[in-house]
């Protein structure tokens, strides 16, 4: 699959993640679980792609999001998908990925972006929120919803990426 329709598929979980997942959630959950599903693929992208492939797309729709729907501090979302998506392919660069491993890596990348965005709004004074109170409010019960997003598409899109880099000469790849 090409990286255009990788990034129409991005855009359409993008437009999902704003305008369908508000109304989909119970009313008393609307604050607390915040949908990240583009940061799921970008961590598929570093999981079954390329590290580099995983920092663009991170960067990318990570600045998409802080100028659409956080734009109180523009560079929050952009520095971390993009930075937390290209460690990810660093770490796991040359190694056979199976669904547990997947899943085990996306729960604690999910953990450590909400974590550092919280810490980079503290720094800003834009929360003042301690980490315990967002930990068991934000970050746990969003970290569920991304799981669940996670297992439910994980076969179709490891074969959208897997099928890419096959597609990709060796030398292209890096």
């Amino acid at each position: 699959m090409s990286m255009n329709r990788i990034i129409g598929l991005m855009l359409l979980l993008f437009l999902i993640e704003g305008a369908i997942m508000p109304w989909i959630i119970p009313a008393g959950y609307g604050d607390r679980i915040i949908p990240h599903f583009i940061f799921v693929i970008v961590l598929f992208s570093a999981l079954y792609g390329n590290r580099h492939q995983a920092l663009m797309l991170g960067a990318g729709f990570g600045l998409l999001q802080d100028l659409i729907y956080y734009g109180h501090l523009i560079g929050g979302h952009f520095f971390m998908m993009g930075l937390i998506g290209y460690f990810t392919g660093v770490l796991l660069e040359r190694k056979r990925v199976t669904v547990m491993m997947a899943l085990t890596v996306i729960g604690f990348a999910c953990i450590l972006y909400d974590t550092a965005l919280l810490y980079i709004y503290k720094v800003f004074r834009i929360t003042d929120a301690s980490y315990a109170w967002a930990l068991l409010n934000h970050i746990l019960p969003s970290l569920f919803l991304q799981l669940a997003f996670a297992l439910a598409c994980y076969i179709p899109v490891r074969r959208i990426f897997e099928s890419r880099s096959k597609a990709m000469p060796d030398g292209e790849e890096e």
